[in-house]
């Protein structure tokens, strides 16, 4: 049986806007397993982004319950979220938000000494990590705005990387790139989720969603249906009809 490794109880969430309230969760109950590549799917405005900052420490849900492990995180301060998010969450956005002023190296043990104060070690992690998405020691002394889209996506995972995070978190991390940039990005998470990683991604697109092994659809706020399609392998017809028929059956 698998590990949970986190779960909501009657997750909500509502905001007002020009004094009506806006309901953008209602009562989601989900549990997400260790290991797995947990796809979250749905049409603009369903609330894919909203759930996974739920979930990973970013914003705190109006009502319910959110669980990681033996820890009620929807109960901790603001404070106490911070240091959840530093030593158990890593994120890639599809905006990578590194510091122009630092070099790309510099970003992620920026990030890593927020937890370690081990520098040797970290460095130690963080030349392994770039080695492993294919980023030259000459690169990582660059600063971010000079090497590409998808050098910069990929030191985005190092740096999400660095604190070895239970749990990697991604909202729309293609979102920003061309088709061949995008697919380094998808090899990069599908290689380390292969290794273990437990990754959350938030996608609109079908083939970035056939990375995952359990496709989440969401609809107005609610879980509509999921797909179990899974381990990803890159040739299986059959896997990418199961996820299309999900999808259509959906309504996407």
């Amino acid at each position: 049986m698998k590990e949970i490794l986190l779960k909501t109880e009657g997750l909500s969430k509502s905001f007002s806007s020009g004094g009506a309230l806006q309901h953008v969760l209602k009562n989601v109950d989900l549990k997400l397993y260790k290991g797995d590549f947990t796809v979250i799917m749905g049409a603009s405005g369903a609330g894919k982004s909203t759930l996974l900052y739920a979930l990973s420490g970013m914003d705190t849900p109006s009502l319910g319950k959110i669980t990681f492990g033996d820890r009620v995180i929807s109960d901790l301060s603001s404070d106490g979220l911070a240091v959840f998010r530093r030593e158990h969450c890593g994120f890639v956005f599809q905006q990578i938000y590194l510091i122009d002023s630092m070099s790309v190296f510099d970003n992620v043990m920026a990030a890593g000494l927020l937890v370690n104060s081990d520098k040797r070690a970290l460095a130690e992690r963080a030349k392994k990590l770039f080695a492993a998405v294919d980023i030259p020691e000459e690169t990582q002394r660059k600063f971010p705005t000079q090497i590409s889209g998808g050098e910069a996506q990929r030191a985005g995972i190092v740096r999400a990387l660095i604190n070895s995070p239970e749990i990697l978190f991604a909202d729309e991390p293609t979102g920003a790139l061309n088709s061949q940039t995008g697919l380094d990005v998808l090899n990069t998470l599908t290689e380390f989720n292969e290794q273990g990683q437990s990754v959350v991604m938030v996608t609109h697109d079908m083939r970035s969603a056939w990375r995952g092994n359990r496709i989440l659809y969401l609809k107005d706020g609610s879980i509509l249906g999921e797909c179990d399609l899974g381990k990803y392998e890159p040739n299986n017809s059959e896997r990418h009809e199961k996820l299309a028929a999900f999808l259509a059956k959906m309504g996407w």
